[in-house]
């Protein structure tokens, strides 16, 4: 007979532990410190934050990688990219130097930055991390916010930074540095022989290091990579975007254990998908411009303003003096939001449809015009009715059939109507014509929209730029039809670019 072993819990039974021990068990949770600016985001955050900051943080964090992304298909230099950022990372996500506080690291300002930084990245992580395409977009856009901020870190901070991180460097020595002297400063031209003999050197394997390797900036010996300091930034963006690499990967491992929690799906779902071209509420500001009479009869010569996806419906408009459900919806719901009343909207809506009789239109068009407007309908909808499309939900929703005029003709045309469209417009530059067609096969639609955008505006933004009078948040990615049409007005009409609240101040959830 075997003995059995009083010790061992019966499999079958559940095993009780003693509640005492769970109650008062080590929190696994721990409030983290942040005594550096920049972040290799290694270690996942595990404090507990409000659903609300889950959300928000996470949006604000996906404005600036979207702007990012936007100067990169722009072909903006470095330094152009540093400038037409710095004002959306002040407002968004802003992170000071510990010099700024006189309590250094330890301010509450400080970590209060910092954590909201480090909790988006996370956040995002789990949002983009579904498949490989959103994968290497998010690796890609990061890794040129962390460039951005390590170039524009003090040396002092910088150097403590990485000397934090302990990276597998190898140093040289002096008497290797000395051997390998002259090739050293062959190799690397833009560094002076006095930066060369005083300054520390590492060496890495090549690959570690491919864009300075394919620059030709470092001397390549053995395998290995002999690095300045100088150049120490590539050494780090590459950990940087190898960790991000792996992290993103486990993190779709993971992934699955989310799809039943009804609270952060469909947060992460709404991020994923604005990663395409992030949404935007139009700001009441935007409906408002001095000197403009928005009427039923001052449509037609403001049409020129308009952006392809409007300026394509009105011609459709006047061509066959009528429009399908969703045409005419996306189109009312776009005068709303220049600002005309309802009342001329109905005005503008009974002179179009010429073909039709008064009984006709009041019977089948009119209802709709005025719910559009908030005036009948549901209570909650009432007094207020629907805001105006986002770029994001025109492209995502109701994608236009046989006959259907509404949509978006950069991402629902075919490259040769959408160029005849174009074409019709005035955009007639080849160059454009090339620039659009790339976007549209890259799938970059809002991209090519600016592209046209710039082409058509370009002496009025080279104008207030010189001039000054227009801000770079002013000049920032169009992510919605009446912002493209306020922009368009105000540059053509030489107006101050005070937008007031900004296109994305706030966004669609």
């Amino acid at each position: 007979m075997i003995r059995h072993d009083s010790t061992r819990i019966d499999p079958k039974r559940r095993a009780t532990l003693d509640y005492r021990k769970k109650q008062f068990a080590t929190p696994t949770f721990k409030q983290q410190d942040y005594p550096h600016r920049l972040n290799l985001y290694h270690v996942p955050p595990t404090v507990e934050i409000r659903l609300e900051d889950f959300e928000q943080w996470a949006i604000d964090r996906l404005r600036i990688l979207a702007e990012l992304e936007a100067c990169s298909f722009r072909n903006k230099t470095p330094a152009e990219t540093a400038e037409h950022i710095k004002p959306f990372l002040d407002k968004w996500l802003r992170l000071d130097a510990n010099t700024s506080s006189p309590q250094g690291s330890t301010d509450t300002r400080l970590q209060d930055q910092r954590r909201k930084d480090h909790y988006s990245h996370f956040i995002l992580r789990l949002a983009f991390s579904s498949t490989e395409d959103l994968r290497r977009r998010f690796t890609r856009v990061e890794g040129a916010l962390f460039r951005l901020r390590f170039q524009s870190e003090n040396a002092r901070e910088r150097q403590d930074f990485v000397a934090s991180l302990n990276l597998d460097w190898e140093a040289v020595s002096e008497q290797e540095k000395r051997i390998l002297a002259q090739d050293l400063l062959n190799a690397t031209p833009s560094l002076k022989k006095t930066d060369m003999e005083e300054g520390s050197w590492f060496k890495v394997d090549f690959e570690t290091v491919p864009e300075l390797v394919e620059s030709r900036r470092i001397y390549v010996k053995g395998g290995k990579a002999y690095v300045p300091s100088k150049e120490q930034m590539s050494i780090v963006l590459a950990g940087f975007q190898e960790r991000l690499e792996q992290g993103l990967e486990l993190t779709a491992r993971a992934l699955p254990r989310l799809d039943e929690d009804d609270r952060l799906k469909p947060i992460l779902d709404h991020l994923s998908n604005n990663f395409a071209i992030p949404d935007s509420t139009l700001a009441d500001s935007d409906t408002t411009l001095s000197g403009a009479t928005i009427s039923a009869s001052s449509i037609d010569p403001l049409s020129s303003h308009f952006p392809l996806c409007m300026r394509n419906l009105h011609m459709t408009l006047r061509k066959n003096n009528h429009l399908k459900h969703f045409g005419r919806f996306q189109y009312t719901l776009f005068l709303k939001g220049l600002g005309m009343t309802m009342e001329d909207c109905l005005i503008f809506w009974r002179q179009s449809f010429k073909l039709v009789t008064d009984e006709t239109f009041n019977k089948e068009y009119r209802y709709n015009i005025r719910h559009a407007y908030g005036d009948v309908g549901g209570d909650a909808r009432r007094g207020r009715g629907y805001t105006p499309f986002s770029c994001q939900k025109i492209l995502t929703e109701h994608p236009p059939g046989s006959g259907e005029s509404h949509g978006c003709p950069y991402r629902h045309f075919s490259v040769e109507n959408l160029t005849n469209l174009l074409q019709v417009t005035g955009v007639n530059d080849r160059d454009v014509l090339r620039g659009v067609k790339e976007d549209v096969d890259k799938k970059r639609y809002h991209i090519a929209c600016n592209r046209v955008f710039e082409w058509a505006h370009k002496s009025e933004i080279k104008q207030v730029k010189d001039d000054g009078t227009w801000k770079a948040a002013d000049l920032d990615t169009i992510v919605h039809p009446n912002t493209y049409f306020k922009r368009s007005y105000l540059l053509k009409r030489g107006l101050a670019g005070d937008h007031g609240q900004s296109q994305g101040d706030s966004m669609e959830m």
